[in-house]
């Protein structure tokens, strides 16, 4: 997947702020580097790697001077998530890549309803969490490792567990078939075990 063949034309101005808010909002989604993130694979600057990762995707669209390939970018979501100690071995950074080329194309067409999409889930996924979070700190008993992960993938490109001997399923649904026989994919820390399950 490609644009036309030569650089991209320039973000309309008023599409700018707006393709970097969305840009934000897919990471926000990306349940892989979310789980990094939160879990400092990367060390104390895990939040700073995933914000600096939105710069550089934002830079890598706005100022390329060639032709934009999706597996350009996909190389450059890979290596942020390696500098995480972090291997996406569900199939999120193509997703992700896609997403990200998509919504480029919508806001140089002036088309931002993905973006508006985003922007609202991400409100209720927020109120969501609230109500889970309160629901899990009065259920302690019966909360297991995994579910720390069940806010972050209401609306998330695949299902992923933490690299941990938990295997309890988070209750969301997959928007496509993964290669493991249960559906299930793990998200595993380089410095761990390779997470792939049995």
């Amino acid at each position: 997947m490609a644009a036309s063949n030569g650089p991209p034309p320039p973000l309309p101005e008023e599409s700018v702020a707006l393709f970097k808010e969305g840009i934000s909002l897919i990471m926000s989604r990306w349940s892989a580097l979310q789980m990094a993130v939160e879990n400092e694979w990367g060390g104390r600057g895990s939040r700073a790697i995933a914000d600096q990762l939105c710069s550089d995707v934002y830079s890598w669209f706005a100022q390329s001077k060639e032709t934009l390939y999706v597996d350009d970018l996909e190389n450059i979501l890979d290596e942020t998530m390696l500098s995480l100690n972090t291997m996406a071995e569900d199939g999120s950074i193509e997703e992700v890549a896609e997403k990200l080329f998509i919504m480029h194309e919508e806001c140089l067409e002036g088309n931002y309803q993905s973006i508006l999409d985003l922007r609202a889930s991400s409100s209720q996924m927020a109120a969501c969490s609230h109500v889970k979070q309160a629901l899990n700190d009065e259920d302690d008993d019966s909360s297991d490792e995994g579910d720390d992960t069940a806010d972050m993938m209401l609306d998330t490109p695949q299902s992923v567990a933490k690299p941990s001997s938990s295997n309890t399923p988070t209750g969301d649904t997959p928007l496509r078939e993964t290669a493991a026989e249960d559906g299930w994919t793990v998200v595993s820390s380089r410095r761990g075990s390779k997470g792939k399950k049995n």
